[in-house]
């Protein structure tokens, strides 16, 4: 038996695929469905239960032969106002369930996030050293940090995995609101405007449109996700992006041929609520990933988006 938390979510949904892939079917997922559109990103998928996040933990201790436990689920809006709710969500929650893995000898893999690097005054290394250097500039990446953490005060790290995500995009995000990349957004704007709009600068350093992101495929995620699943003797916390920075400028241009139409790009004042925590660059320092033995074959940003805009985000059901 495989669990899944967060598993109708974005890459929660795209993990049960590629396991359904690779020929695995009894699998749990957790989940908040809610009222959000997210259910349909269930519905190519094999599982045999889903779960609410709330009554997962009356029910874990009756299941027997957990293979793995792959903790996905939390709140990942980065302008959650509530601390006490980040904390309880997205690190008690994850805190009592590694406790539950690392008991009972189970794989367990956890979400953490790129926005524990705040500002990226430190850099992007994922050394166990650089956590407590770090300093996140909102709520959610404070919650994530404090996971990772724990997981290194209580000297956990030879037993499970934590995972870094850079900026990932990809089908199945659909349900995520504000949260959705800007490929989809730009999907959509430039189809109904024949441009996209992109935030003017507000750091010296960098152009309109200039600000630099790590950019990952979805599918690259999973791939690397269920590489550590095979690989149980690699733990530990993880960067995972592709180790190359972007402009949104290039993600834009790489939208627009995707579609095969002229680039087309406004830019606009950056929101007040965005102007103190805004990232104007990020990067993934990957050597601790590739040193473990993770083959490093991410797909390029433009093949990337390709084959989200032509395989997904062009059909009628653009679901995994």
């Amino acid at each position: 038996m495989i669990i899944v938390t967060g598993g109708a979510g974005f890459i929660g949904s795209a993990l049960v695929k590629k396991l359904n892939d690779e020929g695995y079917e009894d699998i749990i997922i957790v989940d908040n469905l809610g009222s959000e559109e997210k259910w349909k990103n269930l519905l190519n998928l094999k599982f045999v239960e889903y779960i609410h996040k709330e009554s997962f933990f009356k029910r874990l201790h009756h299941f027997r032969d957990i293979e793995a436990i792959f903790h996905l689920g939390a709140c990942s809006l980065t302008t959650e106002a509530d601390a006490d709710y980040l904390y309880k969500n997205n690190f008690i929650y994850s805190r009592r369930l590694a406790e539950f893995a690392i008991q009972r000898n189970i794989r367990f893999i956890y979400a953490s996030s790129a926005a524990t690097y705040g500002a990226g005054g430190q850099g992007y290394s994922d050394a166990d050293e650089m956590s407590d250097l770090l300093r996140p500039l909102n709520k959610y990446g404070w919650s994530k940090l404090l996971m990772d953490r724990w997981v290194l005060q209580n000297e956990q790290q030879d037993k499970i995995c934590g995972l870094k995500f850079f900026n990932v995009f990809g089908p199945n995000e659909y349900h995520k609101g504000a949260m959705k990349s800007m490929v989809y957004k730009a999907y959509y704007q430039i189809k109904e405007t024949g441009k996209v709009k992109l935030f003017r600068s507000n750091h010296p350093d960098f152009t309109d449109g200039g600000q630099m992101r790590d950019f990952i495929y979805v599918k690259d995620i999973v791939d690397v996700i269920y590489w550590l699943k095979t690989h149980e003797n690699v733990n530990g916390i993880f960067n995972v992006g592709t180790g190359i920075a972007h402009t949104w400028t290039e993600l834009m241009q790489a939208v627009f041929a995707a579609l095969n139409l002229p680039e087309n790009i406004q830019y606009i004042e950056m929101p007040e609520i965005l102007q103190n925590s805004y990232q104007n660059y990020t990067c993934a320092v990957m050597d601790k990933l590739q040193e473990a033995g993770y083959p490093m074959n991410f797909l390029s940003l433009d093949d990337s988006v390709l084959d989200y805009v032509v395989n997904y985000l062009s059909r009628e059901f653009p679901y995994l």
